[in-house]
């Protein structure tokens, strides 16, 4: 996935000023898929350059901020991606390069930093878990929201993966007999 294409389906959605889009991208696509807001700017900037988006006329206002939407352009480069085959990549995370190292050099803090990550993932699953409720609590729900709940979904089943395995772990390096960091 590319923040471009993060971009475009937020704009398909909802054609935005760039610090709505941003705005928005924290609150939603920014879950899964983070940028910094000069990031987001900067691809918005190249996607109108190549003709994928295109600001909309505003009446004149205080900060005549530009509003975009996407191209008919845009739209096909977006439905283009959705159907290109990517295979699953191995996922990578520095924690567990920690623990690895921690079992031959000592664990340290180790333990104290699995915690911090267990409360962590228990802020965002409640945070998401919170979401579900607000966003798509009613029972009949459309094509579009079913879809985003879908997403939800994986997230909060992904931060209960992270805290079950952390609530495993946690025990386990507490119980072990590894060498100190002076070692």
């Amino acid at each position: 996935m590319s923040l471009r294409h993060a971009i475009l389906t937020a704009l398909i959605e909802k054609p935005s000023s760039g610090l709505a889009l941003t705005r928005r991208f924290d609150r939603s696509i920014g879950y899964f898929w983070q940028a910094t807001h000069q990031q987001v700017y900067r691809e918005l900037g190249k996607l109108e350059v190549e003709g994928l988006v295109r600001s909309i006329p505003q009446p004149p206002s205080r900060g005549n901020r530009k509003h975009f939407e996407v191209t008919p352009e845009g739209r096909s480069e977006l439905v283009s991606w959705v159907g290109t085959e990517e295979r699953p990549r191995p996922y990578r995370d520095a924690l567990l390069v920690r623990l690895r190292a921690a079992s031959v050099v000592g664990a340290g803090p180790l333990v104290e930093q699995l915690r911090a990550h267990r409360e962590a993932h228990l802020r965002r699953r409640d945070e998401y878990l919170d979401i579900a409720e607000r966003d798509f609590g009613q029972p009949e729900l459309s094509d579009v929201a079913r879809m985003q709940h879908l997403i939800l979904r994986a997230g909060i089943g992904l931060e209960e993966h992270w805290i079950t395995w952390l609530d495993e772990a946690i025990p386990v390096l507490e119980g072990l007999d590894l060498p100190t960091p002076e070692s």
